[in-house]
């Protein structure tokens, strides 16, 4: 490969702030795109935005809470009149609310419909004609490992979620193949990021480490590297499809196998009987 994958596209990246979001438009700016940096808090954004500049990168800041249809189109239209077209768009801003089943509170059931599942109609909607009149385009959609493949204890909310937006990212794939726009989406597994300090401290992490194949949490590049090659030319036959990235952790059977404490390993290769 020579020069920047995504020279002379522009991006537009949802809870670019911090996280996963921060990372995808950095690795996004670095490799040529124009970034709209479209996040809630506008102080967290911003530095994003320095950031990118100061690397010899372009972007530009629009704060957007994405449960708002008006605020998304606002975000989408900044977008056309800073650059003049929209290539990609990712929605990475997430809300992570949830609780037990038997405490089921509507509120926060809804944000996290309206904020993971419902923001990705409205922004898939609000981006299309702008991406037909391009005759192409990326709509990407960080989904998650939790829901679709495994569970966590009062999580379902956010579960609940991301197993809607991977169908969503189906059926919206096959509707959009004829416009030449595609639509793909990373699931991310534990990914060291402010929402991985909230669940648990850092002795709790290296724990959760040891059941990983790879050995470690995740790093937010680990996802933005994947979206790049989603949004890049080099994924243009590729629609309606999640990738994985979680250094392994939903393939073992059980713990048994990772967990170096146990010797589950080894055990098993003396004595596969």
């Amino acid at each position: 490969m020579s020069g920047k994958r995504l020279e002379g596209k522009t991006a537009l990246i949802t809870g670019s702030g911090q996280g996963i979001g921060e990372a995808i438009a950095k690795v996004f700016a670095a490799e040529g795109a124009e970034v709209v940096v479209a996040t809630r808090t506008q102080s967290s954004g911003q530095t994003t935005v320095e950031d990118i500049i100061a690397a010899g990168g372009k972007a530009i800041l629009v704060t957007t809470d994405v449960q708002d249809d008006g605020q998304i189109s606002n975000a989408i239209d900044a977008s056309i009149k800073a650059f003049g077209k929209l290539d990609i768009m990712v929605h990475n801003a997430a809300s992570f609310a949830g609780g037990p089943i038997e405490e089921y509170d509507p509120l926060q059931f809804d944000d996290a419909i309206r904020t993971n599942l419902k923001a990705a109609f409205s922004l898939a909607k609000a981006s299309i004609p702008h991406m037909k009149k391009l005759g192409r385009g990326r709509l990407l959609y960080t989904s998650s490992v939790t829901g679709p493949r495994v569970a966590m204890p009062g999580a379902a909310y956010y579960a609940a979620s991301k197993g809607g937006l991977n169908a969503f990212i189906k059926t919206a794939g096959m509707e959009l193949a004829p416009l030449n726009i595609t639509v793909n989406g990373v699931e991310p597994g534990f990914i060291k990021t402010p929402a991985m300090d909230h669940l648990t401290d850092e002795a709790g992490q290296q724990k959760m480490a040891r059941y990983i194949p790879a050995g470690r949490i995740g790093e937010p590049e680990d996802i933005a590297y994947a979206m790049l090659y989603l949004a890049s030319d080099e994924a243009g036959y590729v629609t309606g499809q999640t990738i994985v990235v979680d250094g392994g952790s939903t393939i073992p059977e059980s713990p048994l196998f990772v967990d170096e404490e146990s010797a589950g390993m080894k055990r098993l290769a003396e004595d596969p009987q």
